[in-house]
């Protein structure tokens, strides 16, 4: 048998789990993949540097920034990472953004909204000589599969399109890592592109909605987020027809008290038989290369 600790090792933390409903005890959405010395954040809502912090990662640890989509509760907190990591990580390096089409137009009016707090802080600051290094790469899938995203270090990462619409385009990341592979989508109804970016991952990171809550509401707006989101009945079909290994839930609306999350996992059960993670914020889960001989997972 081949020794456990020399396995390479992906790891996840839910950072946000919550949704645009602010709630004391979820940030907004944002998960973080480690390894190999390198942490990629995905999408930066509600407090992500508070839950960074928590995490023990600091702002100029950040090795890359990806969007999933350029919903608001999914980076509402991107300036605040610009600025914390300018301002106090001493980056040599540019901050690198991924995103979908459109993501260039939005830093740069964030950016632009910072233009104050920039000149300010380059006043005060002998050190601080020029403004935010940011590098924004837009990517895409690739005519015949999944694409690359072209991001500092080595973990491989590609990108397939998710179905989020009207909201387009939105993507889901695919990291991999010597054998190790985690899968992180964001918002989206199952699809192919997620389908094909998922199959045999060792995890697959997947936004929640409670339909069977949400439908009964009688809030037209709270009804018409059921036809873009997920349930976890389906995140668990994406789960099962891409053979992952472990299906981790995130984005949960309406959003469960922290540690009750069995019913989720229970209405996902029938649709996959592999571990569940039905996790809070900050909740870690390790995704292991495969041993020679097993079927890979978490």
């Amino acid at each position: 048998m081949s020794d456990p600790s020399n396995q390479t090792v992906l790891t996840i933390t839910l950072l946000g789990t919550g949704s645009p409903l602010p709630d004391p005890n979820r940030a907004g959405p944002a998960t973080l993949v480690s390894g190999a010395g390198e942490h990629h954040l995905v999408d930066a809502g509600r407090g992500v540097l508070m839950r960074l912090a928590a995490a023990g990662v600091g702002p100029g640890m950040i090795t890359s920034v990806l969007l999933t989509h350029l919903h608001s509760d999914h980076l509402t907190d991107l300036n605040d990472v610009i600025t914390t990591r300018w301002v106090m990580g001493f980056p040599a390096e540019p901050l690198v953004i991924a995103g979908p089409p459109g993501t260039k137009e939005v830093v740069d009016h964030l950016l632009a909204s910072l233009a104050h707090d920039i000149s300010y802080r380059i006043a005060h600051h002998e050190d601080l000589v020029e403004p935010p290094a940011v590098e924004v790469v837009e990517v895409g899938p690739g005519t015949d599969g999944p694409g690359e995203v072209p991001v500092p270090g080595t973990v491989a990462i590609t990108c397939e399109a998710t179905d989020h619409k009207p909201v387009e385009p939105s993507v889901a990341y695919r990291f991999d890592l010597d054998g190790a592979s985690v899968v992180v989508a964001g918002d989206t109804v199952p699809c192919e592109g997620l389908d094909r970016l998922a199959a045999g991952a060792g995890a697959l990171v997947h936004t929640v909605l409670r339909k069977d809550l949400i439908a009964g509401l009688p809030i037209q707006r709270f009804q018409d987020t059921c036809d873009y989101h997920s349930s976890p009945e389906e995140a668990a079909g994406t789960a099962a027809r891409a053979g992952v290994g472990t299906l981790v839930f995130t984005h949960y609306v309406p959003a469960h008290p922290p540690g009750e999350g069995e019913p989720w996992r229970e209405l996902a059960r029938p649709h996959f038989d592999g571990p569940i993670e039905v996790g809070d914020d900050l909740h870690r889960v390790e995704v292991a290369a495969p041993s020679a001989g097993s079927d890979g997972g978490a």
